[in-house]
């Protein structure tokens, strides 16, 4: 069967739309593929609001990656109209030698980045909403802030379908198969043939992996929404910067400034793990007062009223870093996907670079870092 498309891509939520976009920029005839109508609330890339940040404290590896998505969301800005990025200023705070600030550090560092160590007395001096403790310091970049989650998926799709993209949703891809002419994908709705695909399905992702053995795992995690005790302007963006808390060993707290619908927070990782199908998107009395506690000790004025709370679900790998390249046993697919519950700020460079290695077969970004292949080889 003659391939209807150069390149199919299977989920249009940040990464998938963003890699949409970009081929459809490079003149590929392609089709982007959802089972819901993006933007949407059931995977990873919703929220209201995505924090962007610089100092990477995952991995020096990678800044250049979003350093390039800087640049890729402003351009989709200018390109849609949309605003999509507001800048804060990004606040990590834990001991000195935690794995937050250590690693936030390590990365300012080695790339050269601006930022300013904090004691605590100077935390709560200029971010008095915080209740620090004498055994925490700070680190502050001024390039973080805030993703709106919705924008950026419309804007990319915007994009997509104006340089030529067709988009089906209400479209689930239920599995794929090599052929000698390209690939076959299988959907309710009919099969789709294509010269290439890339799976960017993010929760879905592990149902269509076959039989490439990739330990993705699905983790729900909860969003809080709150209306600040004391008003909301000591939490607003020129006051309050995004945050991450490393409050005990290993245990993070992240936090996005009140832009018009309540402070959020939230517990980074700690969820249970689930299948994106049947997970429980009710949130309980229990979770919310646990956010509320942690709250209370951290930044005592933040959980007024809740205003909302939704699920959000994490792909998560073994090592919390990303799946990037071609899939192990099918070149002609590659994957696009398992952020692990940080990827959203780099979804506008993911494009970039996927649709590089979909059309010239690699990048000019290092991505060995994420390769499929470091679950798959043998031990020597």
């Amino acid at each position: 069967m003659a391939a209807t498309f150069d390149v199919a891509v299977v989920g249009l939520g940040a990464a998938g739309s963003a890699i949409l976009q970009a081929l459809a920029r490079r003149g590929i005839r392609a089709i982007g593929l959802d089972r819901f109508h993006p933007p949407h609330t059931h995977g990873s890339s919703h929220g209201r609001s995505r924090v962007i940040r610089e100092a990477y404290y995952e991995s020096p590896v990678y800044v250049p990656l979003v350093q390039r998505a800087y640049l890729e969301w402003a351009r989709l800005a200018h390109d849609t109209g949309r605003t999509l990025l507001t800048q804060t200023g990004g606040l990590m705070i834990g001991p000195a030698w935690g794995e937050l600030v250590a690693g936030a550090l390590r990365s300012a560092t080695t790339h050269g980045l601006p930022h300013e160590l904090l004691r605590s007395d100077e935390v709560r001096r200029r971010f008095p909403v915080f209740n620090v403790g004498e055994d925490a310091v700070g680190l502050l970049e001024p390039r973080a802030g805030f993703l709106d989650p919705e924008e950026c998926v419309a804007a990319c799709l915007d994009l997509a379908a104006r340089y030529g993209a067709t988009i089906r949703t209400g479209t689930p891809i239920t599995g794929w198969s090599g052929t000698r002419d390209g690939l076959l994908l299988e959907s309710p709705a009919g099969d789709i043939a294509c010269g290439r695909a890339v799976l960017a399905a993010g929760p879905w992702l592990p149902a269509l992996l076959g039989g490439a053995g990739l330990p993705v795992t699905v983790e729900r995690q909860v969003m809080y929404w709150f209306e600040p005790a004391a008003g909301a302007r000591r939490f607003a963006p020129n006051r309050c910067p995004v945050f991450l808390w490393e409050w005990e060993p290993g245990r993070f707290l992240y936090g996005i400034p009140d832009h018009g619908h309540g402070f959020k927070a939230a517990v980074h990782h700690e969820g249970l793990e689930v299948t994106p199908d049947a997970v429980d998107r009710n949130v309980g009395l229990g979770e919310v007062e646990a956010i509320r506690e942690l709250l209370s000790r951290t930044i005592p004025d933040a959980p007024g009223r809740l205003r909302e709370a939704t699920v959000c679900l994490y792909s998560n790998t073994p090592d919390h870093h990303f799946i990037l390249g071609p899939h192990p046993d099918e070149p002609r697919v590659v994957l696009a996907s398992a952020c692990s519950g940080h990827g959203f700020k780099f979804a506008s460079a993911v494009g970039e670079v996927v649709a590089d290695l979909v059309v010239a077969g690699g990048t000019d970004l290092d991505l060995s870092a994420f390769a499929p292949g470091r679950f798959t080889e043998s031990e020597e």
